[in-house]
């Protein structure tokens, strides 16, 4: 037998007592996870041109990129969960860029560092350069220069934690 009672059911009373008022936190399994991934991202350094020695000097004691989260740059991609593409990217670096995208596990960011990784920047006519990285696999954050500076750098970071924030276990938008 079908119910059409269409009111949602009320919630159940509970009674907690004062000494665990202070300590119970109620949340969801998405914020909790996304508050661990925010905290712990661990890029992998793609420099492919000038734009990285910018992004090296991000984790060095006047940036300090650590406050972030992002003590150590990884150098397999089965260890990584962000890719940054720093520089021109070459068709024939695209293959291998890709493959390295491929072997990141699930979820994964991609940021753009630079307006040669963004458009081909200055080469953008060149037959031998990739016109944005967006053409080989999708890009989460672009941070604009040439090049960028670290501050530009860890600013793209801070919009990236806004989109792990926003991450949910089904691949949607967090409360939608």
């Amino acid at each position: 037998m079908k119910s059409t009672h269409l009111e949602p059911f009320p919630d159940p009373v509970l009674e907690v007592p004062d000494d665990l008022k202070r300590n119970i936190i109620v949340s969801s399994i998405d914020s909790l996870l996304n508050w661990a991934r925010k905290s712990s991202v661990f890029p992998l350094q793609s420099g492919l041109a000038c734009c990285s020695f910018e992004m090296i000097g991000t984790a060095m004691a006047r940036f300090d990129i650590s406050r972030f989260g992002m003590e150590a740059f990884r150098a397999s991609p089965r260890q990584a969960d962000l890719l940054i593409v720093a520089g021109t990217l070459t068709w024939k670096m695209a293959v291998p860029l890709r493959r390295l995208y491929d072997q990141m596990s699930s979820p994964k960011w991609v940021i753009s560092m630079g307006v040669c990784a963004t458009s081909g920047g200055p080469y953008y006519q060149s037959y031998s350069v990739v016109p944005g990285v967006n053409h080989i696999m999708p890009v989460d954050v672009y941070v604009p220069g040439c090049p960028p500076r670290p501050d530009a750098l860890l600013f793209g970071i801070m919009q990236l934690h806004d989109k792990i924030r926003k991450y949910s276990l089904v691949g949607k938008v967090a409360g939608q």
